[in-house]
């Protein structure tokens, strides 16, 4: 007998959660049941919805990074002489050691680099600050320019094969 109402009892708890999650204002079993149907395959082609919507979402990043792959940014290289600093802005395709390259090519001029911002998401980009090492050195924005350009254009070993 006790066992029969614990189950009446369990019953109607779960109608009563049923007709609270769907809000129902049914008092009938069978409505509630048929309300409950509904409300879940309502949410089941919501969640249908939301998925096809994700993987447009997802096709549509992968063709916009496929597509990132193949732009040929063009090498910019700026040199502008602040006082007796130099900034030195540089975007180029990314691939191979060329902060390495460009490093070498400062070292090389006798350049010392204060402070620089490097950027290789989607392309090379590279803003410097250098200052000569030896303060009597003349060093012309040309020079720096054709370092610079020449430090992109050299092609270092299997490295490109480690940048991806």
């Amino acid at each position: 007998m006790a066992n029969k109402l614990q189950r009446r009892t369990a019953s109607r708890r779960k109608l009563q959660l049923q007709r609270t999650l769907t809000n129902s204002i049914s008092v009938k079993r069978s409505s509630i049941l048929l309300n409950f149907l509904l409300h879940f395959f309502k949410l089941k082609a919501k969640l249908e919805e939301i998925q096809r919507e994700y993987q447009n979402l997802v096709a549509i990043r992968n063709e916009y990074l496929t597509l990132l792959k193949y732009i040929q940014i063009p090498k910019e290289v700026k040199v502008e002489k602040n006082g007796e600093e130099f900034a030195v802005k540089v975007t180029c395709n990314k691939g191979g050691d060329k902060l390495v390259s460009i490093l070498e090519a400062f070292e090389e001029l006798g350049l010392n680099v204060l402070q620089a911002r490097v950027s290789c998401s989607h392309f090379f980009a590279m803003e410097a600050i250098a200052v000569a090492q030896d303060q009597q050195q003349t060093i012309d924005i040309k020079d720096i320019t054709q370092a610079v350009l020449k430090a992109i254009d050299e092609k270092r070993g299997d490295a490109d094969s480690l940048v991806t």
